[in-house]
């Protein structure tokens, strides 16, 4: 089997090759410091995609923000280009299309933490499961849930996760606002990449929740953090700041439930992954 991965330079895919190499010929695509040359911002002529490929891993997502200049570039990538690349795979034979979405693509639209990212995540997600139904190609959409690993490769989208572990790092207390302590849902980039795997490996097609089957609040968190760094730091909350909201969605355990697998790297060993990482032997 061979498998090109898009958005090969991503976290994602960083993980993910080692995990398909296990019974599959990879090769990634990107702009840059790839096996071969791929623009999703291409158009629809220019998307062209090597031949030979039987499985096709889209990795690649646009963050977007909140100027209208940024919303386009998000709606261009992730909605667009992946469209294109799609359309490519028809063309080039392609059996398996697997597109990496986000959890966040169900975030309803009066949610606060709706964003221009999960609102073309969405449409990708929807768009793509009316293109695939003229299609041969099989189609399967993976939502994750926020997914985290060791080192520096994801501290770029998880700030927040990252403050805690450097300030447990460091033994300097913690001081988390409000008197709430708010949940969230991580999963180890490790445990993505085994998901992903496992529905290439075994031929699985649908759109599925990726989720930790526990939500985690922060205050867990960073004592999961302090714990892993044997550091001396204090946990505390500060009521008189504003709470800090919830930010989940209702755990779904169907695809880990289809794929006969369970996430298997817990937040506690996460965080003792990045402490060894850095050296520490707690």
């Amino acid at each position: 089997m061979k498998v090109l991965i898009v958005g090969g330079t991503s976290s994602l895919a960083t993980a993910l090759r080692p995990a398909l190499e296990r019974f599959a010929q990879v090769h990634t695509a990107g702009r840059q410091g790839c096996d071969h040359e791929l623009d999703l911002a291409a158009s629809a002529e220019g998307m062209v995609l090597p031949q030979g490929f039987d499985v096709v891993v889209n990795t690649a997502s646009h963050f977007g923000g909140t100027t209208a200049a940024a919303m386009d570039q998000a709606v261009a990538i992730n909605v667009q280009g992946t469209l294109r690349l799609a359309e490519a795979c028809a063309r080039a034979g392609v059996a398996h299309f697997l597109q990496v979405s986000s959890i966040f693509a169900l975030l309803p639209s009066s949610s606060p933490f709706f964003s221009a990212y999960a609102a073309t995540k969405r449409q990708t997600d929807e768009l793509l499961q009316l293109w695939s139904r003229s299609q041969t190609t099989k189609l399967t959409v993976l939502r994750p849930s926020q997914f985290y690993g060791a080192g520096e490769a994801t501290r770029r989208h998880q700030p927040f996760l990252c403050t805690l572990i450097d300030k447990a790092a460091k033994g300097e207390d913690i001081t988390l606002f409000g008197g709430h302590d708010a949940q969230r849902n991580f999963i180890h980039i490790d445990d993505v990449a085994a998901a992903v795997a496992a529905c290439i490996e075994q031929g699985l097609a649908g759109t599925f929740a990726c989720q930790y089957p526990k939500d985690h609040g922060f205050g867990e968190i960073a004592r999961a953090a302090v714990q892993a760094f044997g550091s001396a730091s204090r946990v505390d909350f500060d009521p008189s700041r504003p709470d800090v909201l919830d930010n989940v969605l209702p755990i779904d355990p169907t695809l880990f439930d289809t794929l006969g697998i369970q996430p298997r790297i817990t937040l506690a060993e996460g965080m003792r992954m990045e402490a060894r990482r850095q050296g520490v032997r707690a």
